[in-house]
């Protein structure tokens, strides 16, 4: 591929809800820019972007793509996201490299849950986007219907840039409105029609809607609109830029990817309208953190992110990068500053899918690709080392849907282990833990399907077999009451004894564990002190009701009696070992649960379904907030009830309801609870 400067290149994020259509416009996008001789399809497993097997066995995106096309002597990097929400983190990594997002929405379902929830996301970061209407074609779609969905839900901001031409099964075509011009398409060919008279009306008003947006931009351009003064070409091309950066005005255009309608309509106004990386008023994805600071210029010291990681069983790792300034060639130093690393640079290269395309250079603003970085993860720096600068690393959601896990044979554990590094590498969005009082490994991830993808390549790509295990929820055992008890250690049988005897009073307390002594006369000797706390420590790690660890125990040695010759550390170890078991019976042992503190942020419609549902789990509605259009619904509920919350929440709220969980504190179990838990711990 050849080398394009900063300003000939354009980054969109491709987002929108699964199967709207968004691997299927890039093949059309490539079919248009003449880089493939067919268009390739979801359903007969060809496209370019969905390559690895997972992707071709569920028909659907799960990892980010890179489809770079060129268009008018410019590069698109069109980053093609999956829809499904479980891989929200693979959207933010890509909108964070993307000027601006490119939205798609299915005509035959209207505004999805999945095109809302990325909408919000856009407009929280202040990300420019562009509308693409796909399946205009399909049966029953009504254009003005969807324009009053669509205007109802996003603002008198989207406004059409083109129009159909007859709908359903009569589509044929499309009108721009910038040019006011109507183009018939013949396999994916544009050929220019007759509008007829009420096509021009309606392309005359909408023009003269973009027209005020653009006058709106500019007071030359107001002062040109009010006197009557048609703008030139590269005045509407100025404005409607402005307007778009601005947030104040997004271009909805129409087509099929499937027929290939309206794509050239869609890349002429990427190639017209959206900015390029070095535009001062440009988002910018990556915010600069210590260091020099840099501006989007090939003439700066070289600085790029890693923004997606490839592990591919075949060629190894690959770090996709967006340059932040300067230039990467194969002669590029390459210093990864976040792992204070230096990497081998073995050459930079464009990625179409799976596809490696070598290239001499990728300049200031483009994406590029690196095969063989040792050290480097999603979210790292690299930079030339005499001037070294981070950028801050973008946060990925919280993990809301956990698996515990095993590896299906004991020779894989230590490759499971490993495994799961290199994919967390690949996805920063998963979460790996070993929890030390279970001992159970866990997986969190934001859904069934995004820990079932993780599962699939562990085996498929580093034959991994994986078991899915009950979760062993860890449960804490304490006291409410006070006991004083003996214990005491004899034992005899030839030779040298064993003698310890200690009286040890037990009793509640806010901390974990306390020893203390209040022993006179030396009726155990100073030295077996730390034999007796040593004993009640480990004894602490299983508690007398189902073998929880025991916390919240103060113990004071106040008594006991030794021997001469038979006494020793073991001895009263052994002894606390006894007094513990028998003091903590007495003391009015419970049972504790951690409870988690719950934020439900749901639509106003859904609140009596996630409050009715929240008491059911037992748990406790602390307070409501509006927060940005919808409420907010903080609660607490016990750990062991909320598993399956994130499919749950889910269900109930049609995919709109999101939340946290983090863990509050530890609270006494219902009793008739704890008797069931108990016993089958015992079983």
């Amino acid at each position: 591929m050849k080398v394009y400067n900063t300003n000939q290149v354009r980054n969109l994020a491709l987002v929108g809800h699964s199967g709207s259509g968004k691997t299927n416009l890039t093949e059309a996008m490539l079919y248009q820019s003449g880089a493939t001789k067919q268009i390739g399809h979801v359903d007969q497993k060809n496209t370019m972007s969905d390559f690895t097997k997972e992707e071709k066995d569920r028909g659907t995106s799960i990892g980010t793509s890179i489809i770079p096309i060129e268009w008018r002597k410019m590069k698109l990097n069109i980053i093609d996201t999956p829809g499904y929400m479980d891989f929200i983190s693979e959207s933010i990594g890509a909108l964070r490299a993307a000027e601006a997002a490119l939205m798609i929405i299915d005509a035959t379902a209207g505004v999805q849950v999945g095109s809302e929830r990325m909408w919000k996301y856009t407009e929280e970061i202040g990300l420019p986007r562009i509308i693409f209407v796909n399946k205009i074609d399909g049966e029953n779609v009504n254009f003005r219907n969807l324009m009053e969905e669509i205007e109802s839900l996003f603002g008198k901001k989207v406004i059409p840039f083109s129009v159909p031409i007859g709908e359903g099964e009569n589509f044929v075509g499309v009108t721009d409105v910038i040019f006011q011009k109507g183009f018939k398409y013949t396999e994916a060919a544009p050929a220019e029609v007759e509008l007829s008279h009420d096509q021009i009306k309606a392309t005359e008003r909408m023009y003269e809607e973009i027209a005020e947006v653009v006058a709106e931009s500019d007071e030359v351009l107001m002062d040109k609109y009010f006197s009557g003064e048609k703008f030139t070409r590269e005045e509407l091309l100025r404005g409607v830029t402005a307007a778009l950066l601005e947030g104040d005005a997004v271009p909805l255009l129409v087509g099929s990817a499937e027929k290939g309608i309206g794509i050239d309509i869609l890349l002429n106004t990427i190639v017209n309208y959206m900015p390029a990386p070095d535009d001062e008023r440009a988002h910018t994805g990556f915010r600069y953190e210590s260091g020099e600071e840099r501006s989007i210029s090939s003439d700066e010291p070289f600085s790029a992110v890693v923004f997606k990681t490839i592990t591919d069983p075949y060629v190894g790792k690959i770090s996709v990068y967006k340059v932040l300034s300067g230039s990467m060639t194969k002669d590029t130093g390459l210093c990864n500053v976040s792992q204070e690393k230096e990497e081998k640079n073995t050459g930079p290269f464009v990625i179409r899918g799976k596809d490696q395309l070598p290239v001499e250079a990728i300049h200031a603003g483009d994406i590029g690709a690196i095969g063989k970085l040792t050290a480097t993860k999603t979210g790292d720096t690299l930079c030339d080392k005499a001037h070294p600068v981070i950028y801050k690393r973008v946060k990925m959601p919280q993990p809301v849907y956990f698996y515990a896990i095993e590896a299906a044979s004991k020779n894989d554990e230590e490759k499971l282990t490993t495994s799961l590094r290199k994919l967390q590498d690949e996805d920063p969005g998963i979460v790996i833990d070993r929890n030390p009082e279970t001992k159970q490994m866990t997986i969190g991830g934001q859904g069934n399907v995004h820990l079932d993808v993780i599962l699939d390549k562990l085996k498929n790509t580093f034959g991994v077999e994986v078991n899915k295990v009950p979760f062993i929820i860890p449960y804490r055992e304490t006291i409410r009451g006070t006991a004083s008890v003996q214990g005491k250690h004899k034992k005899q049988s030839g030779g040298a004894g064993q003698y310890g005897d200690v009286w040890i009073r037990f009793e509640p307390t806010e901390e974990d564990f306390v020893f203390d002594e209040e022993v006179f006369g030396g009726s155990v000797p100073k030295n077996y002190f730390p034999a007796v706390e040593k004993g009640l420590e480990e004894s602490m790690e299983k508690g007398v009701l189902a073998g929880y660890p025991v916390r919240g125990v103060k113990a004071v040695l106040y008594d006991g009696s030794y021997h001469d010759v038979d006494s020793n550390e073991v001895s009263f170890k052994m002894a606390a070992s006894l007094a513990f078991k028998k003091g903590i019976a007495e003391a009015n042992p419970i049972l504790l649960e951690p409870i988690m503190r719950v934020e439900v942020t749901v639509p106003d419609e859904f609140m009596g379904d996630v409050m009715g549902d929240m008491n059911k789990r037992r748990g406790r509605i602390l307070g409501m907030d509006q927060h940005a259009g919808e409420q907010l619904i903080m609660a607490e509920a016990p750990q062991a009830e909320m598993f399956e919350y994130a499919i749950d929440l889910r269900a109930m709220t049609q995919g709109r309801g999101t939340f946290t969980m983090d863990f509050e504190r530890y609270e006494e179990v219902p009793a008739h609870l704890a008797e069931e838990i108990i016993e089958a711990r015992k079983a």
